[in-house]
C-alpha cells in the first residue's frame, strides 16, 4: 500500500472514531457504549501500528488508549470522566491528523 492511500486511511479512521466519540456525549443506549469499547480498541490498535516506527509518543498514546478502552478487561469509570475522556481523544485525533502531514513524502 502506497504511503498516501494508507495516510488516507488513517485520516478516515481518525475521523470516524472522532464521530463516534462525539456521539457518545449525547444519551446513548448502553449497547452503542459497548460496540465503541470495541470499535475504539480495533481503531487504536490499528493507529498504534501504524505510527510504532515514526512516533514513540504517538505510540504510547494509542496503545494506552486502547488498553483504557478495551471491552474485555472493563474500567470503571464515571459518566463525566468518560465524557472528559471523549473529548481528549477527539481532541488528540484531529491533532494527530495534522501531525501525519510531515510523514507525506
Amino acid at each position: 500500500m502506497s504511503n498516501c492511500s494508507n495516510l488516507i486511511i488513517m485520516k478516515v479512521i481518525k475521523i470516524g472514531l472522532s464521530i463516534i466519540f462525539l456521539f457518545c456525549l449525547l444519551d446513548m443506549p448502553f449497547g452503542y457504549f459497548q460496540l465503541v469499547r470495541f470499535i475504539g480498541m480495533i481503531a487504536f490498535i490499528i493507529l498504534a501500528h501504524n505510527v510504532h516506527k515514526k512516533s514513540k509518543i504517538w505510540f504510547i498514546v494509542w496503545v494506552s488508549s486502547a488498553i483504557l478502552i478495551n471491552p474485555f478487561l472493563k474500567i470503571a469509570l464515571g459518566r463525566e470522566i468518560w465524557n472528559t475522556l471523549d473529548l481528549i481523544w477527539v481532541a488528540l485525533l484531529i491533532i494527530s491528523i495534522f501531525y501525519d502531514k510531515k510523514y507525506v513524502e
